[in-house]
């Protein structure tokens, strides 16, 4: 990630953070310093979005962990994530946001709950490493941007030159 991308996370009215189980366990490997396969250290600006997540409200829907969670900031909700959320919106004008659990925001989907998408797409697409990946068996690649455009309706067109990539897109050289 990016100094400009992360800058202009932080300038975003403070969310709390909606996860499933498997999100959270994840994150906090993160927070303990678990790094991403194929990665030494954390980069300083991953290192502050981290920070930053830990620090931040998060609700974690499962019936799989138990209280008390090992984050702080973090609550369990054991009951139907649907309804939950929904009560969520009906009771607070504050903003929630889901990170990562595709699951979850299927559901969230489903139940018309979502307002809004925000999505981040990186110049990155995953053929070797990641989960789920379009070009499986394909090398990781890599983009450089050369050219842009947005059109009216909020379209926008991107073409990239691929180069393939020696290491994890997140990760340090093997």
């Amino acid at each position: 990630m990016t100094q400009d991308y992360l800058a202009r996370l932080a300038e975003q009215p403070e969310a709390i953070y909606l996860m499933g189980a498997n999100t959270y366990r994840l994150m906090s490997g993160f927070a303990t310093g678990e790094v991403p396969d194929g990665q030494a250290v954390f980069r300083p600006e991953e290192e502050a979005s981290v920070h930053e997540l830990m620090q931040a409200s998060k609700v974690v829907f499962s019936s799989s962990l138990e209280e008390p969670l090992a984050r702080a900031n973090c609550t369990l909700v054991r009951e139907d994530a649907v309804e939950a959320v929904r009560a969520m919106k009906e009771n607070s004008s504050g903003l929630l946001s889901t990170i990562g659990s595709l699951s979850l925001c299927r559901s969230l989907l489903e139940a018309g709950l979502v307002d809004r998408f925000r999505v981040g797409m990186f110049p990155v697409i995953t053929g070797a490493t990641g989960e789920e990946r379009i070009y499986d068996g394909h090398p990781d690649r890599a983009r450089e941007m050369i050219e842009h455009r947005t059109f009216d309706g909020g379209i926008q067109l991107l073409e990239y030159k691929p180069r393939v990539l020696d290491h994890p897109p997140l990760g340090a050289p093997a």
